[in-house]
């Protein structure tokens, strides 16, 4: 049998007709090459090269053996143009759904990154309500969905990409807008804009609220947070958002301002059970995980150190 080493030095041989240029072409020394040469045509008992004029020149009885070698690099090469292939992410769709809090911005910051490591791979986003995560994995339409929060279903499993916390947000010609904290009990004070008590964000500062006894009146509900903000810019009152939703000053004319009371929550990654992730998508996760803790404040990260 030979083995691989052995079929790179005789189709060096081949190309280059001499020992030196073998050994020069495989970067080794020119009396290892010539040993091994030896010692595969005794293993092989058959003669592989005329040393004529100090050229090595193909046997005639070594033909076939060559081609077959020839079809082997072939098949390298085009092992090796998949491997690019796959690594730029040539004919591959990687298709994916995010809850619009972490869409907004660390969503596009991840892909940024993804498409610099791979930057033929075609990718479909899907903007979900977390009522509809669930069909979107159990039915294939996609890989992965960003979450908010993670339930129990014996057919998904769900990764933690970052733990974040709710802000307070004003206009920035609020009273409130020079403020470094603001409590409960002082948000309540002002006309409230507000996602759904439901939602899981929602449910944090509700729950704050009622634990406090205090009485709060949403005039205006909306359903995702780039509406809230919208709203609060255009000066109908201050609202609760996650600190993913307005990262980076992605909302221009508003200002966050950090909660007293903890309001710390848990993002996750779901995918279906029963299959592995594409490289791309396990690429994306890390690549998004990396960007959510990077807008992580301290107090957040030495609680999510103390709880393990």
């Amino acid at each position: 049998m030979l083995t691989l080493r052995q079929i790179e030095v005789i189709r060096a041989i081949m190309i280059t007709g001499t020992i030196a240029g073998a050994a020069k072409l495989l970067n080794v020394s020119a009396p290892g090459i010539s040993r091994l040469m030896k010692h595969t045509e005794r293993t092989l008992r058959l003669k592989l090269f005329d040393r004529r004029h100090g050229r090595y020149l193909p046997t005639p009885e070594a033909k076939d053996i060559f081609e077959q070698i020839n079809g082997v690099y072939r098949k390298v090469d085009d092992l090796h143009s998949m491997l690019a292939r796959i690594e730029r992410g040539g004919d591959v769709e990687f298709k994916f759904g995010s809850v619009p809090s972490i869409c907004h911005v660390m969503v596009p910051r991840a892909i940024e990154r993804l498409r610099r490591k791979h930057p033929d791979l075609r990718i479909d986003i899907n903007i979900l309500k977390i009522e509809e995560a669930l069909d979107y994995l159990l039915l294939g339409k996609g890989e992965i969905v960003a979450m908010s929060y993670k339930l129990d279903h014996p057919g998904l499993d769900f990764m933690p990409l970052a733990m974040g916390e709710l802000l307070c947000i004003v206009p920035q010609d609020h009273p409130l807008a020079g403020r470094t904290s603001i409590s409960a009990r002082e948000i309540v004070q002002h006309p409230l804009i507000g996602i759904d008590p439901t939602d899981p964000y929602g449910r944090i500062m509700s729950e704050i609220f009622e634990r406090q006894k205090l009485h709060y009146d949403m005039a205006i509900k909306a359903r995702f947070g780039t509406t809230v903000c919208s709203l609060v810019r255009a000066g109908l009152g201050i609202a609760i958002i996650d600190q993913f939703t307005v990262a980076h000053g992605s909302m221009q004319g508003i200002v966050n301002i950090p909660i007293e009371e903890p309001t710390h929550f848990q993002t996750y990654v779901a995918m279906k059970n029963d299959k592995a992730l594409s490289l791309y998508a396990e690429t994306f996760v890390r690549l998004l995980r990396e960007e959510m803790t990077a807008v992580v404040s301290p107090r957040v990260a030495a609680r999510k150190i103390t709880s393990g």
